[in-house]
């Protein structure tokens, strides 16, 4: 008899991890817990056999009282008027029961669980169910992910690299997503759903870093890559793991960069004929991480080199082993010569640009160059990003949400009389009108004459939005009527939005000024 029958006080609930499989992984501490427990619990499919119990076999005594949960399903149908979930949360809730009536005599149970019981563990919905009611301990188990990681002798992660762990059940295209956006991952959870994992690491890009584990420190253990394992031999019981790309190899770096050296490197007939890597233009958005995308941060991290404006450079973290090639932001062409140049010598290159590469930014540099003969047969990407009248539109609400035009007031590459000939026909179209480059210390008039020019189509209550440094810390968006737009509050990190005549600019209950251009347009 326990103490706490002897007491009449309830018994106490522990869930214990047993590790990856081999039972010489399990805890000191998991061993004292099943020697001195009344009841030893585990769960098992229904055919009755239960991996927790056979890790923990020598350490269950005659004595022990034994409590088999056996779920009523596991990947079949069910009739249960609840469905698959129904019946689950039906044999949980019975489950809970049958233990607590172990606890209520006083007497202490041990639930079993693989791994660790906290860490997609059967155990977590006995713990949810019984732990505010009973005292209850925890005993951390070794994980599958640490097994695996130690099996295949690689570094999981390392540094500042971020780890992140996914079952293979969720759907195919949020798998690619976040395989694409992560440093190092576990997928688990494969059996049947290998087929779809191995779709989402080759659509990624992670398909050749791929390695895969099956029973880690158990019977049968098989580790190897996961472009060539079998589909149909895949259990249940096996990760995929893309491990640390820290000291992983990369091309030996042999060009100066951009910013010394302007006029751009040529390439010997050696180098061409090693065979190109990749150019990938990127889009960090308006600032920083938060506006990243998934395929960006996977672009970013897999890339051997980084070209690009160094204000935008320093926004990508830094990666050990990953060359950074800063420069001005007046060598447009020959940086993207350069990355050009660095992709046919194998390496893969991410050229970085601030918003959407492809709005007034470096996609057209690149293309325009990567158009030549020479680079012909380089492959070139370009990845969306959100752009600054994006950014500055979802701060003040919804002013873009009917057509509108978006225009560089800039005069550094077209002249002027376009500039004013193209904002009179966006006004008189009645478009909502997005202008990038508004204005800078050697180009202060621009945004008095385009404010000029509107006038004479728009009335004086217009409202402009002024979104300077969105997503950044010196981040400031209002709006002002057109008539009082002040050219001195405009610099080159300020975009404008400038509303159509059905633009609405209201103020709601709390103070807040929001402006949105309605979805439908009035009859002529």
């Amino acid at each position: 008899m326990s103490e706490q029958q002897r007491a009449g006080a309830p018994g106490r609930l522990y869930g214990v991890g047993l590790g990856p499989g081999d039972p010489s992984l399990m805890t000191v501490r998991a061993v004292e817990v099943i020697a001195g427990a009344d009841v030893v619990a585990y769960h098992s499919a229904r055919h009755g056999r239960s991996i927790a119990r056979s890790i923990a076999a020598a350490h269950i005594r005659p004595d022990h009282v034994e409590e088999a949960l056996v779920y009523p399903v596991t990947t079949e149908t069910t009739d249960h008027p609840g469905g698959y979930r129904g019946a689950l949360e039906e044999f949980y809730a019975e489950a809970a029961t049958r233990l607590a009536a172990h606890l209520d005599a006083g007497r202490t149970v041990a639930v079993l669980a693989e791994g660790d019981p906290l860490f997609y563990g059967s155990y977590m919905h006995m713990h949810k169910r019984l732990a505010d009611r009973y005292p209850t301990e925890v005993v951390p188990g070794v994980t599958s992910v640490s097994a695996a990681a130690a099996r295949l002798g690689t570094p999981l992660v390392e540094g500042e690299e971020v780890l992140t762990i996914l079952p293979g059940t969720l759907p195919e295209e949020e798998l690619t997503a976040r395989l694409a956006a992560t440093d190092s991952a576990v997928v688990m959870k494969l059996g049947r759903t290998f087929p779809a994992v191995r779709r989402a690491f080759e659509a990624s890009g992670r398909l050749p870093e791929a390695r895969y584990v099956e029973r880690a420190t158990m019977a049968g253990e098989r580790t190897g890559d996961l472009a060539g394992t079998d589909p149909g031999s895949v259990p249940y019981f096996a990760v995929a793991v893309l491990p640390s790309r820290i000291d992983a190899p990369r091309p030996a770096p042999d060009l100066p960069s951009p910013a010394l050296d302007s006029s751009g490197p040529d390439a010997s007939a050696a180098d061409v004929e090693a065979g190109p890597g990749e150019v990938v233009v990127v889009g960090t958005g308006p600032a920083g991480p938060l506006w990243l995308t998934p395929e960006t941060r996977g672009a970013l991290a897999a890339a051997d080199d980084l070209v690009g404006y160094t204000t935008y450079l320093d926004r990508v973290p830094v990666r050990p082993g990953q060359r950074r090639h800063g420069s001005d932001n007046k060598v447009e062409s020959e940086r993207a010569e350069f990355a050009l140049d660095l992709a046919r010598r194998g390496h893969r290159v991410a050229v970085v640009s601030g918003g959407d590469p492809g709005v007034f930014a470096m996609a057209t540099a690149v293309l325009e160059v990567a158009s030549q003969d020479a680079y012909a047969d380089v492959p070139v990407r370009v990845l969306p990003g959100v752009t600054a009248a994006n950014a500055a539109a979802a701060r003040a609400g919804a002013p873009l949400g009917h057509d509108y035009a978006t225009l560089s007031l800039s005069d550094r590459l077209k002249p002027w009389e376009v500039i004013a000939e193209r904002l009179r026909a966006a006004a008189s179209a009645d478009l909502v009108i997005a202008l990038y480059n508004p204005g800078s210390r050697s180009r202060t008039w621009q945004v008095g004459k385009a404010r000029d020019l509107l006038l004479e189509h728009r009335s004086p209550d217009t409202p402009v939005v002024l979104g300077r440094d969105v997503g950044g810390p010196a981040e400031s968006v209002r709006t002002v009527r057109l008539a009082d737009l002040d050219p001195a509050e405009v610099d080159m990190r300020t975009v404008l939005i400038v509303g159509s005549s059905q633009t609405r600019w209201v103020r709601r209950g709390g103070g807040e000024q929001i402006v949105w251009t309605p979805r439908r347009y009035p009859e002529a």
